[in-house]
């Protein structure tokens, strides 16, 4: 795989690594004392307007606002434009989190990253994750519990990768985007790194495992522009064999990080 594509394999929502470890801690399965670290990993994070705080507080300090909850109460959600799912209902909650394009939905309160570049003095740039927190009303939890579960999220995003490969492939994109491709051919063998923590089945840690590289290599698709050998009517083409496989990936991962837990 080619480094453009092995790039596109290491980030992970932070949403999704947030609902997951809250989620396992909330069932007894880890200790608050490594939550935060499994969420942050190298990034500094901060937690915005957490009920009873007058000002930003790192997020090991924050997290306990949720001690309260159980897992069932604490979801993801992977909105899109013309596909709100996963959220309560319209205001500003809602709009922050189609801007996003995700949000973590708990009893009570939702949560959204915000990253922040920043420039040292020096030259070197860093970034903060703020997670700004929302209102919500008590049942705002319940706004996912239709999706689909884990089995049918994996046929249906298994379905979507074979028709947006057949199509990418008469498309020739090995030619005109060989790191998508690459990338693409990479998800038959996804990173044993990108896991759960524990108390999810095997069946949603594979499809974790799976979406989340998925996720990446959509990302790239879409801010890298096309080479040159492709023109208007070859993208329209690409972008619409690329349309149903993001909506796929966006209900997998919110179904494998949703997905029953247990010891």
């Amino acid at each position: 795989m080619s480094p453009a594509a092995g790039a596109a394999t290491l980030a992970v929502r932070r949403s999704s690594r947030f609902v997951a470890w809250v989620r396992a801690w909330r069932a007894g399965l880890v200790p608050y004392d490594e939550i935060a670290d499994e969420i942050a990993g190298d990034e500094e994070h901060l937690v915005a307007d957490a009920p009873g705080a007058w000002t930003d507080l790192p997020l090991r300090d924050a997290l306990s606002t949720l001690s309260k909850l159980s897992p069932d109460e604490i979801r993801l959600a992977l909105p899109a434009p013309g596909d709100p799912r996963g959220l309560p209902g319209p205001g500003p909650f809602a709009g922050a989190a189609l801007v996003a394009g995700e949000a973590v939905v708990a009893r009570g309160l939702g949560l959204i990253p915000e990253v922040r570049s920043h420039t040292s003095g020096s030259g070197m740039t860093f970034e903060t994750v703020l997670w700004r927190v929302y209102p919500l009303p008590e049942e705002a939890h319940t706004a996912g519990l239709g999706d689909p579960s884990a089995a049918e999220a994996e046929a249906d995003l298994s379905t979507a990768l074979a028709e947006a490969t057949a199509i990418l492939t008469r498309l020739d994109v090995a030619h005109w985007r060989p790191e998508l491709a690459g990338a693409l051919a990479a998800l038959r063998k996804p990173d044993s790194a990108t896991d759960l923590p524990p108390g999810f089945d095997p069946r949603a840690r594979r499809l974790f495992a799976r979406a989340s590289v998925l996720d990446r290599v959509l990302a790239l698709a879409e801010h890298v522009a096309p080479g040159g050998a492709i023109n208007g009517y070859e993208a329209q083409q690409r972008d619409a064999a690329l349309r149903p496989l993001t909506t796929a990936c966006r209900r997998a991962l919110a179904a494998a990080c949703n997905a029953p837990l247990s010891a």
